[in-house]
């Protein structure tokens, strides 16, 4: 049995990233891990998250303003807000949130959404669909006419959509699986497919393989020894690649798109992308990659529109990553020239 109670609206300032994307804050119309599937993938965590059959999950309000006034107390920048719930039509919070933080000027990050938000510009939003373990015993033909449903939606509403695809060695880096998703997700018109490197701390590795075992019985001896006794860098690197190169093939960018707030400068927004961009080609330079990060959050908590002030030419004197200046100039002006 599940229990729905309702709350406030639970808003939680967070500088993370999901899909390579940074969020400054993350919005949860429904809390707890109760029913659906039995495993969920957390983009944001990067982890399996287990999901029990019973027990009380808690209500966001299904009233935009609510959600409008505990966005602003959070850093400015993207948000995520999300997951939804398999009563959104009935309860109604995570479009609200997303209505919300819309409202409040926002680019949003929708979670697997059920629902979709039609009162805010749609440029404001763009859709994540997580990647769900194949449940078994005839659920995975439930699984993807509900996920079907969900992207169809999203595209009718000329909301960009696509997928968030968890990296685990030795289960969801094998080749087959790869061109199956990647191949329904550009069928059903995805812009992209951003993979994610699952958690490697050992609670995350104890789900991984209590999911394995519980889908793939036979896999589950290979697969204990994969997850515990390998190079796991070398295989995420590795599972990296394969994905990537497959997403290429078909035409699917391998970053979520960035929506565009109605409170930040267009400009800003998109060079803040390009950087995200640069720090996802340059990972392996760690501290490069989290110096463009750091860069994008500059510009999205800048307060004003950027771009003139480098036509002007006085834009490295007030943007503090001295090093950077050259690129992050270059995103701007690559943004005039589309």
């Amino acid at each position: 049995m599940i229990e729905y109670e309702e709350a406030k609206a639970l808003v939680r300032p967070r500088e993370s990233e999901v899909g390579g994307r940074r969020i400054a804050a993350h919005a949860v119309p429904y809390s707890g891990e109760v029913g659906g599937t039995p495993f969920r993938f957390d983009p944001l965590e990067r982890r399996l998250a287990e999901r029990r059959p019973s027990g009380r999950v808690a209500v966001g309000p299904a009233d935009p303003a609510a959600w409008e006034r505990a966005f602003a107390r959070c850093p400015a920048g993207p948000v995520l807000v999300g997951p939804a719930s398999p009563v959104e039509e009935i309860r109604g919070a995570h479009v609200a949130a997303a209505e919300g933080a819309a409202r409040s000027g926002r680019a949003v990050y929708l979670l697997d959404p059920v629902g979709l938000p039609s009162s805010s510009p749609q440029r404001a939003f763009v859709a994540l669909f997580a990647w769900t373990p194949d449940p078994g015993a005839g659920g995975e033909e439930a699984l993807d006419s509900m996920f079907e449903r969900a992207f169809e939606k999203a595209l009718e509403a000329g909301i960009p959509a696509g997928g968030l695809f968890p990296i685990v060695p030795g289960w969801t880096d094998e080749p087959e699986l790869l061109e199956k998703y990647l191949s329904r997700l550009s069928a059903a018109g995805a812009v992209f497919a951003a993979p994610v490197p699952v958690s490697d701390d050992g609670d995350a590795r104890r789900i991984l393989v209590e999911a394995r075992a519980r889908f793939e019985p036979a896999a589950a001896d290979r697969f204990f020894e994969k997850i515990h006794h390998s190079d796991w860098p070398a295989s995420i690197k590795e599972g990296l690649r394969l994905f990537r190169t497959q997403a290429a093939r078909l035409g699917l960018a391998v970053l979520p798109r960035r929506p565009v707030g109605a409170g930040e400068p267009p400009d800003n927004s998109a060079a803040a992308a390009r950087l995200e961009e640069r720090a996802q080609e340059l990972e392996e330079d760690e501290h490069r990659a989290a110096l463009l990060h750091a860069a994008a959050r500059w510009i999205d908590e800048s307060g004003r529109d950027l771009a003139p002030v480098v036509r002007e030419g006085n834009f490295a004197k007030v943007f503090p990553f001295g090093a950077l200046t050259a690129e992050a100039e270059a995103a701007f002006r690559a943004v005039r020239t589309r």
